[in-house]
């Protein structure tokens, strides 16, 4: 960054990308975004760039990206190699999401079932078609 080049504080860039603080100063320390340069008066004063980084940053947690995912992709963009690493980390969500829609779809199923049954008590239903293992929960539990 050149003397002449326009810096942020801390609040502004927070504002600019819709974090808070403790999230810029968590994002520093955990190396997602560099230790900013300190003006005279012991400010941080970080680049216009670290808004724009941000941004990408919580755009990746939203498509579920953990951070730990997230600081690898960004070191490999800042190494300027060519990598599949994103597509590769991509598909593999899209298989964790595709999982988490299957097991979201049984439990919504059993779920179905106990209110088709009836069912009012999760240690005391004893209708017809219960899909709770109600009796034999009630018989451990006393």
């Amino acid at each position: 960054m050149s003397p002449e080049e326009p810096c942020l504080r801390s609040g502004q860039v927070a504002e600019r990308a819709g974090v808070n603080l403790q999230t810029l100063r968590y994002y520093e320390r955990r190396g997602l975004i560099a230790e900013p340069r300190r003006s005279p008066g012991g400010h941080r004063a970080y680049p216009p760039g670290t808004v724009a980084l941000l941004t990408v940053i919580k755009a990746a947690q939203r498509l579920g990206f953990t951070l730990d995912e997230i600081a690898a992709l960004i070191g490999a963009g800042r190494r300027g190699h060519p990598t599949a690493g994103l597509r590769v980390q991509a598909r593999a969500k899209i298989d964790e999401i595709d999982a988490r829609i299957a097991d979201l779809a049984t439990v919504r199923e059993s779920l179905s079932q106990v209110v088709a049954a009836g069912c009012d008590s999760l240690t005391g239903c004893t209708g017809p078609g219960c899909p709770l293992p109600a009796a034999a929960l009630a018989d451990a539990m006393y």
